[in-house]
């Protein structure tokens, strides 16, 4: 398949996408545990985020527990998301290792199985500068040359800010089509460095901010909301685009006030580096709250967070259930 496949480009990228979490079995916080992932749960998920509407998948990325699951039971859970996908919706798979050599080895697996592209950030050991992170995408888009590449820009999680000077080069690899996104003080000058060439997705509640700075362009966002209710993202996503159509942004942004307020708990001491350092297990308590999914337990190292950060990140999910109903007439 990956001789053969079309390659994706930044025109396929459109609507909402949906972050995708790697589900759980009861006992994956225990070290002792194999075989964690709950591969029926991640069927039904991704079948359900398909039938809902949504444009896209981004899998395997922080929340994803990209860098707590053994390769085996990444690749399974890859093969499960891509062949349920089937085709209907673009899927990037998360391939980050320490390595230039093993992300290789990752992002071929997943292209032979069919994904459309890998999301990518840059190893998580040493800071990298732009030059290293720069090369490093530039090597695994000429061994891949078949994979789309969403750059996945988590300043914390890389210990690396995703300069302007880094966008301007990475913009010249045909394969970066496009890049989960958070520096939104800085769209319009990455988007002018990287002319246009890269779709920049941000968050679901920051996507009304940057389609009334570029509507033509804008057109994407991501969202792990999604997988707490898709319907608030697909209701954002229509009502966008008919702002663009009819200049009335009055009822987008109605809508992205009721998102940005589900958030309201969500972020321990309204910090995103406290959030940060709890990521996974916040999303995931947010997201088994909301019960549209069972994201399950989080795997070790990263089980362990207080309860009042949980407790915040429970009511965060709520809030959001809460707009599913409203917005799927459940």
């Amino acid at each position: 398949m990956s001789k053969t496949k079309k390659l994706i480009t930044v025109d396929d990228i459109v609507g909402a996408w949906a972050i995708v979490p790697t589900p759980a079995k009861p006992d994956a916080s225990d070290w002792r545990a194999e075989d964690t992932v709950d591969l029926d749960e991640t069927a039904r998920v991704v079948e359900a985020l398909i039938k809902s509407g949504v444009n896209g998948l981004l899998t395997l990325g922080t929340l994803g527990e990209c860098a707590t699951l053994t390769w085996e039971e990444k690749r399974d859970y890859m093969e499960v998301v891509i062949n349920t996908a089937a085709g209907r919706v673009p899927v990037f798979v998360g391939t980050t290792a320490l390595s230039t050599r093993e992300t290789i080895r990752q992002t071929r697996v997943a292209s032979d199985m069919g994904a459309d592209g890998t999301m990518l950030g840059v190893p998580m050991w040493c800071a990298p500068s732009v030059e290293t992170a720069v090369q490093y995408y530039r090597d695994v888009a000429e061994a891949c040359p078949d994979m789309g590449i969403c750059v996945y820009d988590n300043k914390e999680a890389f210990k690396f800010d995703f300069p302007t000077a880094f966008w301007a080069q990475v913009a010249d690899i045909p394969q970066v089509v496009t890049s989960k996104y958070s520096s939104m003080d800085r769209l319009m000058r990455d988007m002018a460095a990287s002319r246009k060439q890269i779709r920049f997705l941000p968050i679901d509640m920051a996507y009304y901010s940057a389609a009334r700075i570029d509507p033509d362009f804008c057109k994407a966002f991501w969202t792990s909301g999604a997988v707490c209710g898709p319907a608030p993202a697909i209701e954002l996503r229509e009502r966008i685009a008919k702002a663009k159509e009819t200049g009335d942004w009055s009822q987008a942004g109605a809508l992205t006030g009721e998102i940005g307020r589900s958030f309201a708990t969500l972020f321990p001491n309204d910090s995103f580096k406290d959030f940060s350092m709890y990521n996974i297990s916040l999303e995931k308590a947010r997201m088994d709250a909301a019960g549209w999914m069972k994201a399950g337990p989080v795997r070790p190292p990263y089980h362990i967070t207080p309860e009042p950060y949980l407790e915040g990140a429970r009511q965060s999910g709520q809030a959001w259930a809460e707009l599913h109903r409203k917005y799927s007439g459940e």
